[in-house]
């Protein structure tokens, strides 16, 4: 006796590469749809589906949720020489493994955005196969799949260093209490997962407090649904500098960070956005942080460091043009002797401890210990 279609033992997408990570566009996507029956029974057809979508929901109601497509793709496949009845229904026997192959191509180019998941919205693409039946609703599995599109860091934009300066006056029960500023600069925006970010900077404290200098890699995620904004924040890595007591400053010259392991950026969806950006502060006691925020792109080709020199010779060059230059833009001639600040500190250790004045025989400069040489040896003229 035949009779319709309950749950199979087996009903479930294959790929035809399980091993393989994620897809881009133009990328073939191949496997079979396997089902097995654990009785005699019938089917209509078997659909496959592939979609991929954006999503946010932020907020209850239509206010807070949109959905934005990118993929959509239908196929029936073929039942090749399975057996008919009557009524022309596919016929299933227990014992037996169906494969029935699928294929497809995604789009080119410009027309996917890759994976994401996050809090208040997601980017999803995933496979269905629905198995219809006469006179019963359609059964159906689904599998997922990931898409990563390709982001060279190595294209001239990503290149270009980014540079930038913030002041801020500080104040102790609104009398003004000095001012306290942050100039930076990087050699690029690009950067892939493991990689360091060398980082150039000057902290200036002019106020009566002790500052501290710090650095972080900080996400935001951005969520927009029919015009209400979600912008979510989240710290990822940090270092930190030497304390800054009043009218000193700390230098970094080529202080790393490393990018941890993280997402790209996600650039083309139209509701959801992931930027990066290297944030440089000064934590002042009593008082908000001045903070120093500059871009980043999270790429998946890793710097090939092919046209690093170019790029720095021009990046030279520009600073050399234009009176607005950064002062980290181009390396400037060193400084006298007597300019040098006291409070210059490397990163692991201080310098020579300061000089004060007060101690002559003990200060900055060390004393040769005396030696006795003994007088020259007796000698006499010879003819």
């Amino acid at each position: 006796m035949v009779v319709a279609v309950k749950k199979p033992k087996t009903f479930q997408v294959v790929f035809s590469d399980p091993n393989k990570a994620f897809y881009c566009s133009g990328d073939k996507v191949s496997g079979n749809v396997v089902l097995e029956v654990l009785q005699p029974c019938r089917m209509s057809r078997l659909r496959l589906e592939a979609a991929g979508c954006a999503r946010v929901h932020h907020a209850k109601g239509k206010q807070g949720q949109q959905e934005v497509e990118y993929l959509k793709y239908e196929e029936e496949l073929q039942l090749g020489e399975l057996a008919r009845d009557s009524d022309g229904c596919f016929l299933l026997q227990p014992g037996n493994t169906y494969h029935f192959l699928f294929g497809f191509e995604l789009p080119p180019p410009g027309r996917l955005v890759s994976s994401f998941k996050g809090k208040f919205g997601y980017v999803r693409y995933y496979i269905r196969a629905v198995m219809e039946a006469p006179s019963q609703n359609a059964l159906q599995c689904e599998r997922e799949f990931e898409v990563e599109e390709p982001l060279d860091v190595n294209t001239p934009d990503l290149l270009a260093p980014a540079a930038g300066s913030k002041q801020k006056k500080v104040t102790i029960m609104f009398i003004p209490d000095g001012q306290v500023s942050i100039s930076a600069q990087i050699d690029r925006k690009g950067f892939c997962e493991g990689e360091e970010i060398s980082i150039n900077a000057k902290f200036e404290n002019s106020c009566s407090r002790i500052v501290v200098p710090k650095a972080a890699i900080v996400a935001k995620h951005t969520y927009q649904a029919n015009g209400r904004i979600k912008v979510l924040r989240q710290k990822l890595s940090a270092v930190r500098g030497n304390h800054i007591i009043s009218g000193m400053c700390d230098m970094w010259q080529g202080k790393t960070i490393r990018v941890p392991k993280l997402k790209p950026s996600l650039v083309g969806c139209d509701i959801i956005k992931v930027d990066y950006a290297l944030m440089l502060y000064l934590h002042i006691p009593g008082s908000d942080k001045l903070i120093l925020e500059l871009p980043l792109v999270i790429g998946t080709i890793p710097f090939s460091g092919f046209g690093s020199r170019t790029n720095s010779m021009s990046s030279q060059a520009e600073s050399l043009s234009s009176p607005s230059a950064s002062w980290a833009s181009f390396p400037s001639a060193p400084p006298s002797y007597s300019n040098i600040h006291r409070d210059l500190r490397v990163d692991s250790m201080p310098l020579l401890d300061d000089y004060d004045g007060e101690e002559e025989e003990e200060g900055l400069f060390m004393r040769a210990p005396e030696h006795h040489y003994p007088p020259p040896p007796a000698y006499s003229e010879v003819n």
